[in-house]
């Protein structure tokens, strides 16, 4: 028994495990911030160019 306690105490793989999980989990809002915001700005640039076009068809 002494020999299962301190085989577990010293396993690390589960704690390596959950620090990828994280930066992960990081990485995807960071990604997702990122497109949002793109895609916000991108939109707008968009339908400035639409807006424009409409205004040379009159």
């Amino acid at each position: 028994m002494t020999k299962f306690i301190s085989r577990f105490a010293k396993d690390e793989s589960g704690a390596t495990a959950i620090e990828y999980g994280l930066i992960a989990a990081l990485i995807a809002v960071v990604i997702i911030t990122v497109l949002g915001t793109i895609g916000t700005n991108l939109n707008t640039k968009l339908q400035a160019v639409s807006d424009g076009l409409e205004g040379k068809k009159s």
